[in-house]
């Protein structure tokens, strides 16, 4: 599958939000050259100027949608959650039958995929760095929309429940699969699907 493009239509956590064509593009360089640059300096190093000289964009535009660094960060989050959600969507609507493991195999890899592609995801995936925030929250609430919509089950409260507790612990796992290996350890990579695949049978089976 190609990857889907990284200028998608902005919805989310901006002071204003883009109007015109010329804005919203103004908004994705703003957000790419915040991606590029986390990957360079890390979020530390991250300022708002450098963000403008990146973007070729006076330092005005940047502070037209956002106050400060943390807000851009979480507007990059948003984004790779909408972009995650879209990649997800479309690949499991491509699946031959009603197969939950392969919805949940879709789901991992490409979250692999992209830990592995996109720019600034890395380090800010769906959420900031040590910052208050429930971001596996919300992937479990996508992630459980689309499971039970797939396999045409309820979307209870054992069902976002199950999600967010694989959520939870496909991310502590793939956080050390990614500080062992830059590229994601492949061991432990595959130790995730059998826990998803173990864990979840007992609601999706």
């Amino acid at each position: 599958m190609e990857p889907v493009p990284l200028t998608q239509p902005h919805t989310g956590p901006f002071r204003r939000e883009p109007v015109q064509q010329r804005s919203a593009e103004r908004l994705t360089r703003i957000l790419d050259a915040c991606a590029a640059l986390l990957d360079e300096v890390g979020y530390d190093g991250l300022t708002t100027r450098a963000v403008a000289d990146r973007a070729s964009v006076p330092i005005g535009s940047v502070y037209r949608f956002f106050s400060n660094k943390r807000a851009m960060a979480d507007a990059l989050a948003h984004r790779n959650l909408e972009l995650y959600a879209q990649r997800v969507t479309v690949r499991i609507a491509d699946l031959a039958h009603a197969d939950w493991r392969a919805a949940i195999d879709v789901a991992l890899e490409e979250y692999v995929a992209m830990k592995r592609t996109v720019p600034g995801f890395t380090l800010v995936d769906f959420g900031v760095p040590a910052q208050s925030g429930d971001p596996n929250h919300l992937v479990a609430d996508r992630l459980a929309a689309l499971l039970a919509g797939h396999v045409d089950r309820p979307l209870d409260d054992r069902a976002r429940r199950a999600v967010l507790v694989g959520v939870e612990a496909a991310d502590a796992v793939l956080q050390r699969a990614f500080r062992a290996d830059a590229a994601g350890d492949p061991e432990l990579i595959a130790e995730v699907r059998t826990l998803l695949h173990a864990y979840l049978a007992g609601t999706f089976g």
